[in-house]
């Protein structure tokens, strides 16, 4: 009877430690304000029919939204608008294929639900182009707002530089899209993109254009995105993602978007792995 009454106990601090609660003012009005940057498929993008939000994010947010009992009130920010707008309460998560960076972990704590990664392509009639070091001495396009050129020169000095070989160059352009434009006017050699979204534009996007060159490095992982002095909403995210997880709702939405090779086995906090 002892041991049945420790198991007991055990089971029942680990369903309070996962029911959590969320914050007042979000229990009260049942919305959930969403910082997002529709121009990232599969992640996220405007059906260009209907104009309506697509994508991964779109539906883990819903499934997440009906797990919580709130809707979510999406805000199209501007990506460098998106933290400001987290940290001055005019959106309470970020939800929009933003990476785990420690830098962003003073503002904000991250719930992490998909690995990725820095992806070389080009185009397909660039037959002399056939791995990542073929790329050393020419131009690269990515977007400037993010973390990639930092991490291509990285690379470069790697895998280049230290080989004796010209550095790659460097272009940042305003998005993914503008970068892509670039790569079939001939401006730029190559583009880097997170490896999340580089099957979806090889395959569905614009199939039988594009080829990679190499494999994925500078692996970080999406994050959904809480102010710091928001804990109590933190804390329910993660307990609502952790079951979406388990229910195998996650699972489907990772199938549906062709992101298997992404999926996380389990939910992180910050990038430690939650029990």
């Amino acid at each position: 009877m002892k041991r049945l009454s420790l198991v007991l106990t055990a089971f029942a601090i680990s369903a309070t430690a996962g029911a959590q609660t969320l914050p007042e003012r979000v229990a009260k009005t049942k919305t959930i304000k969403v910082a997002v940057n529709p121009i990232y498929p599969p992640m996220e993008s405007k059906d260009p029919a209907s104009g309506n939000l697509v994508g991964f994010d779109i539906d883990l947010g819903a499934a997440l939204a009906k797990e919580l009992g709130v809707k979510l009130e999406y805000q199209d920010s501007a990506f460098e608008q998106m933290m400001p707008a987290l940290t001055t309460g005019r959106a309470d998560i970020i939800l929009s294929g933003l990476y785990d960076r420690p830098a962003r972990r003073e503002q904000a704590d991250f719930v992490n639900y998909l690995n990725s990664g820095v992806q070389f392509f080009t185009q397909l009639s660039r037959a002399e182009l056939k791995d990542a070091t073929d790329l050393c001495g020419k131009t690269i396009a990515t977007s400037r707002s993010t973390s990639f050129p930092a991490e291509i020169k990285e690379w470069s000095d790697k895998n280049c530089v230290a080989a004796g070989k010209a550095a790659i160059n460097v272009e940042g352009t305003q998005d993914n899209n503008a970068a892509r434009a670039g790569l079939k006017q001939g401006r730029y050699d190559a583009v880097a993109q997170g490896s999340e979204t580089v099957s979806y534009i090889t395959s569905s996007l614009e199939p039988n254009t594009y080829k990679t060159l190499g494999l994925p490095f500078g692996g970080a992982q999406h994050g959904i995105a809480i102010a710091k002095n928001d804990p109590q909403l933190r804390d329910a995210i993660l307990a609502a993602m952790r079951k979406l997880v388990a229910n195998g709702t996650y699972q489907d939405i990772i199938v549906k978007w062709n992101l298997q090779t992404s999926a996380v086995k389990q939910v992180g906090l910050n990038g430690a792995p939650q029990p």
